[in-house]
């Protein structure tokens, strides 16, 4: 009796045993998928905190080239020259550089018409080929009133179209019928010297025989007359837009050596170089392999900054050799390459409208900055007419 006794006793302890055993593990496995939950919510958390560490890396580098941007702003405004200047040529105003508004001139390039008076005076000049490959000039004044400019030729749409950029008094010697309604459509301030037939006429200009033996090379016409007449005709003397911005002239050692530019704007007649004078800081203009010298002085022109733009130029498109330049357009369209201290700067142009002032831009998109006085602009076609 006393073995079978302890043989139950020990098969219950053992059944007991095995019971305890068996609740054991099935609470472990109860709370095992809870440690399963709290790694994934761990996950969760950890990649939440990544995404969050990411995003504030993110926003830092924003706000790193946010911050390299206003730098660099900061820095353009610091080396921009503003206050107390005239629009065109960043020069101090003083009793001999005025802010009249500017007053846009058509001047003449065939040989027979060289050399020109009053360019030598001009804040900035555009040139731009004309049919037959001939070049004009729509040449801006406003810091310095020219006693005489010429000789004087007619418009054309596109020249009114540049001039427009400056809100200027617009002054030229006639121009095909067809194309006084469209200058007249742009809202400018006009002024024929040779007929009252269409738009407003003055009479500052004058006709000097002792220059050429051809008629049309013998217009000529004064700034105090055209201010006098346009003032006659209700026309604003202030005023105007400038696209210019302006800096102090590189120091020596940042100057450099492009020495002879070269724009080939169609044939070898109407050639035109800019030579760097490193001493002066400036640009000497030559015309078909000569100096391209003032009538009056006999002084060679020199510039303080030289633009070429790239644009869209076709023709001609009539029987009288007419030309179509295109005048505006965005700056993927634009391309502009910019000289002065010696250096080249590539860049873009662009403007919206025929009433906005043109925009230089470097290749960062930020206003270029010019050296204070005189610019040429040169419009060709394609890049293969210039050199350097």
């Amino acid at each position: 009796m006393k073995t079978k006794t302890i043989r139950l006793l020990s098969l219950s302890a053992i059944m007991i045993t095995c019971l305890v055993m068996a609740f054991s593990f099935q609470g472990c496995k109860t709370e095992a998928p809870a440690v399963e939950e709290d790694t994934a919510e761990t996950e969760e958390a950890e990649e939440a905190v990544t995404e969050d560490a990411k995003e504030e890396t993110a926003e830092e580098e924003v706000v790193e080239e946010d911050a390299s941007e206003e730098e660099e702003d900061e820095s353009l405004k610091d080396l921009q020259i503003t206050g107390n200047i005239n629009i065109l040529n960043g020069l101090e105003l003083s009793d001999a550089v005025n802010d009249g508004r500017p007053v846009a001139v058509m001047i003449e390039n065939s040989p027979d018409s060289r050399p020109q008076s009053g360019l030598i005076n001009a804040d900035i000049v555009f040139e731009v080929v004309d049919e037959y490959g001939i070049t004009r000039y729509v040449a801006v004044f406003s810091s310095i009133d020219a006693e005489i400019m010429g000789p004087v030729r007619s418009a054309r749409i596109y020249y009114a179209e540049i001039a427009r950029s400056f809100d200027p008094i617009y002054v030229f010697w006639g121009t095909y019928d067809d194309a006084y309604p469209v200058l007249k459509a742009m809202d400018m301030d006009l002024m024929d010297a040779n007929s009252d037939r269409y738009v407003p006429y003055t009479n500052a200009g004058w006709r000097d025989k002792t220059r050429s033996n051809i008629t049309e090379h013998t217009a000529f016409i004064d700034i105090a007359g055209i201010r006098e007449d346009a003032e006659g005709h209700g026309y604003s003397l202030e005023g105007g837009q400038s696209p210019m911005n302006f800096k102090l002239d590189a120091v020596e050692s940042d100057r450099g050596s492009i020495n002879d530019i070269v724009v080939d704007f169609s044939h070898s007649e109407y050639k035109v170089g800019f030579a760097y004078d490193a001493e002066n800081n400036t640009y000497l203009k030559s015309l078909a392999g000569q100096p391209h010298t003032d009538y009056e002085s006999g002084k060679q022109l020199e510039l303080n900054n030289v633009i070429v733009m790239i644009t869209d130029i076709d023709g001609p498109i009539d029987q009288w050799g007419h030309m179509v330049v295109r005048t505006t357009g965005t700056h993927e369209a634009g391309e502009a390459y910019y000289f002065m201290d010696g250096n080249m700067h590539e860049g873009t142009w662009g403007r919206s409208s025929i009433f906005d002032p043109f925009e230089f831009l470097d290749k960062d998109g930020n206003p270029v900055l010019f050296n204070r006085g005189s610019t040429w602009v040169c419009m060709i076609q394609g890049v293969d007419r210039l050199n350097y």
